[in-house]
């Protein structure tokens, strides 16, 4: 049997946030559960639902946690559903990236994110699989938490609604077909 994969998009809760530049990983796990008909629920420190995807099982998750503690509720989730690090895919905004680009990677350091910097210390490896995506980063000097929470402007959401659909075939690529093969189709 397959092992199970658990993805996770790491944002805040609340709709003071919603759409904000921090939540593109809520964004995305939406759009994923969305494509695979999953009814996400709150359970304990996360909105959740599981499925299946070509035979394999799979575990949406968005942590409730605030991003800066993402970690406390992916551990437990882990941990419950017996998934290796290995097999979970967490999916986050990143500043040194150009709006709407991504790039998959099978682990490393959190890059100063501090979402990622969470899920790594409460799991005790950085070599977990991510997917990172641009959110550009044209603010002036110490302007970076006002504009992660800024929204983005609508050019900018006509570029972000296609690499929604673009980080979901990703997310999926590397259920199917392994963090390295989606890295050579997707990067």
């Amino acid at each position: 049997m397959p092992s199970k994969h658990l993805i996770v998009g790491l944002g805040n809760p609340g709709p003071k946030y919603d759409s904000t530049r921090h939540n593109i990983g809520f964004r995305i796990l939406d759009a994923l559960a969305e494509r695979l008909n999953v009814d996400l629920r709150t359970k304990d420190d996360a909105e959740r639902g599981e499925t299946r995807y070509d035979g394999v099982p799979v575990l949406l998750a968005k942590p409730l946690t605030f991003m800066n503690r993402s970690g406390d509720a992916v551990r437990p989730i882990a941990n419950y559903n017996n998934i290796d690090p290995g097999d979970i895919l967490v999916i986050y905004d990143d500043l040194h990236l150009d709006v709407g680009q991504i790039r998959l990677r099978p682990g490393g350091s959190s890059g100063g994110h501090n979402g990622i910097a969470s899920v790594c210390n409460q799991l005790g490896t950085t070599d977990i699989p991510r997917l990172r995506v641009g959110i550009g980063s044209d603010f002036p000097p110490g302007r970076q938490s006002e504009y992660v929470l800024s929204r983005f402007t609508p050019q900018q959401n006509t570029v972000m609604e296609d690499t929604i659909i673009k980080a979901c075939n990703a997310a999926l690529a590397v259920i199917t077909d392994g963090v390295d093969e989606a890295m050579n189709r997707f990067n």
